[in-house]
């Protein structure tokens, strides 16, 4: 007598499930892949490099600070809002600008521009910096970090598709000696 070759319970289970298993793995792998994927197969290189206008020269008085906003250029579509990234504008002279991230160099928390007193302080750890960027007291162990700039026709312009870093735009020569 010969048993049929009639699947049990336990092997049919064991199919589904494995099928079951397959088709999730591709349903977040897909996403995930693409995810990865994305800055190759979109070419984001070419934002890294890329200038931004921060409106016209006119728009900053000499010898004023004020906070300017751009639209960050390796956005993507849902970014909405967080897209727009802040920078103080400090115009020393009629050509001479300087551009600092709003960012602390301690812990990148924002920084604030306050004229009465000529600094830039963070909220968070009590840092303080000058107008010019440098270091005037408090935890960060540098100047604010600044932006490349350039004027094109009447347009303040900075290269904004990357962030400032101590590698690439430090400058510890801005550093002032303490105090005596």
């Amino acid at each position: 007598m010969t048993v049929p070759d009639d699947p049990s319970r336990r092997a049919l289970l064991l199919k589904l499930g494995l099928l079951f298993s397959g088709f999730v793995s591709m349903l977040l792998g897909v996403p995930i892949a693409g995810y990865l994927l994305s800055p190759v197969l979109r070419g984001r290189k070419a934002a890294y490099g890329s200038w931004v206008a921060l409106g016209a020269v006119t728009r900053f008085p000499p010898g004023e600070t004020r906070l300017a906003t751009y639209r960050h250029p390796s956005l993507n579509a849902w970014d909405g809002e967080t897209a727009r990234t802040a920078c103080w504008v400090r115009r020393v002279d009629d050509d001479t600008f300087k551009v600092f991230a709003v960012n602390c160099a301690h812990l990148g928390c924002p920084v604030r521009w306050f004229a009465q007193s000529g600094l830039f302080l963070c909220p968070c750890h009590g840092g303080a910096y000058y107008a010019d960027g440098s270091r005037a007291s408090g935890p960060p162990q540098r100047g604010l970090f600044e932006y490349a700039y350039q004027v094109d026709r009447g347009t303040l312009m900075i290269r904004a598709g990357e962030m400032p870093t101590p590698g690439s735009t430090a400058d510890a020569s801005r550093e002032r000696p303490p105090c005596a």
